[in-house]
């Protein structure tokens, strides 16, 4: 299946590289193409790990093994395959994943435990044994690779590989952070997007890391949506070697902790929204901003309704400044709304204000900036404090032609 590049692509930025962590890429041939689809990150003793996962109920053994494994905060390697999910397979997917953990741990005189594997592609197909194993063997010897291909290695429907950086100051100790990640679609927000990685040199405890991560996610990953269909594989980890010679944050009172937060959340809010940038069929990006509501949770849920509806994302395609959509969506959010106190605004122009039309309204310059490929709505509710953004894209005839050739 050819893909052409999104028109919203990013080019891969320059990362730094992480000690303790070592980068390798290669050929398990899951399906039958021409490119590494296998990457292994091999991870230095002393790594804490955190991770958040898809809530959906049909979860692979992959996220099944990752829940319990992450809980004990130690990691030393993750290996991630494209082209075959391995999610639906019953005991035959797990059989498969405990064989990588098993053959990973061996190699590096770990437990099983200690290895995080990850799966996406085709639902419903077993991970194959041998190309499993033989893709781990080939990966153990391969020479060690950067960023940009290791990202590669990992998309399916992708156009463009994604990462992103930051860097902070913990109790005068500089630590950098490195993310990448993969997805295009079945980008939903329970939990986050398809599949992340965060790689970072800090020393940090397993409880504050994973409380950072979730805390993250909250604002980034689960704001996110191109299509409202949630994965059987979503994942998002965390990893940090130790081998920055911080003083060890192990608390939200550690110094720097907030320093290192703050890195953590803009790394997750870059990746999210290159996920949305490479939306399966996507040509414009779309910043919903919600004030007004009863509560945080409340505006998210309405960005949330907006975001996921096909009218109002179709009519973006169409560059239609068709606000009453975003009304419809409002309404069938489920949440606290009156009709008469609820404002739209497109690109900062308002359109509707405490119920009405605005008088005088001049669509000219909506129109114009529905032209653009970076759209905003603005959505002020008049009922509290609450307010939340959302990230997504428009839907188009290209979302179709990619999921309805997916197989194939």
């Amino acid at each position: 299946m050819d893909i052409a590049r999104s028109p919203l692509a990013r080019p891969f930025p320059e990362l730094p590289a992480i000690a303790g962590v070592t980068l390798r890429v290669a050929r398990a041939q899951y399906k039958t193409w021409d490119r590494c689809d296998l990457t292994f990150a091999e991870l230095g003793e002393g790594t804490s790990v955190a991770g958040v996962f898809t809530k959906s109920a049909c979860a692979s053994s992959e996220v099944e093994l990752g829940r319990e494994a992450v809980k004990q905060g130690r990691a030393r390697a993750l290996i991630v395959n494209a082209g075959n999910s391995n999610a639906f397979t019953g005991w035959r997917g797990r059989e498969a994943v405990e064989a990588i953990q098993a053959q990973v741990g061996e190699a590096l005189g770990c437990g099983v435990d200690e290895v995080f594997v990850s799966s996406t592609g085709v639902i419903g197909v077993p991970l194959p044994k041998d190309k499993a194993r033989a893709g781990i063997e080939a990966a153990l010897v391969a020479e060690p690779c950067g960023w940009e291909d290791a990202t590669n290695a990992i998309g399916t429907t992708d156009t463009f590989a994604k990462g992103a950086g930051a860097s902070a100051m913990v109790g005068g100790t500089r630590v950098e952070l490195a993310g990448i990640i993969k997805g295009s679609g079945m980008i939903a927000p329970d939990m986050a997007t398809m599949l992340g990685y965060i790689f970072t040199d800090a020393d940090v405890a397993p409880a504050f890391l994973q409380d950072a991560l979730e805390h993250a996610n909250a604002a980034t990953f689960s704001c996110i949506t191109v299509d409202g269909d949630t994965s059987t594989s979503d994942t998002v980890m965390v990893f940090a070697t130790a081998k920055a010679g911080n003083a060890r944050i192990e608390s939200w009172d550690s110094p720097g902790a907030d320093a290192f937060a703050a890195a953590l959340a803009d790394v997750c809010r870059q990746l999210a929204q290159l996920v949305v940038r490479d939306g399966e069929g996507a040509a414009k990006f779309i910043t919903i901003r919600v004030s007004g509501a009863a509560s945080d949770d409340s505006a998210r849920r309405v960005g949330l309704s907006i975001a996921n509806s096909p009218l109002v994302k179709t009519a973006i395609a169409g560059e239609d400044a068709n606000w009453g959509r975003v009304v419809m969506a409002v309404g069938k959010a489920g949440e606290p709304a009156d009709r008469d106190k609820l404002s739209i605004a497109f690109g900062g122009v308002w359109a509707a204000r405490d119920g009405l039309p605005v008088e005088g309204y001049d669509e000219a310059p909506v129109a114009a900036h529905l032209k653009g490929e970076d759209i905003d709505i603005a959505v002020d509710l008049g009922l509290g404090d609450g307010r939340a953004t959302v990230w997504t894209c428009d839907l188009t005839h290209g979302y179709i032609a990619i999921n309805a050739d997916y197989r194939s």
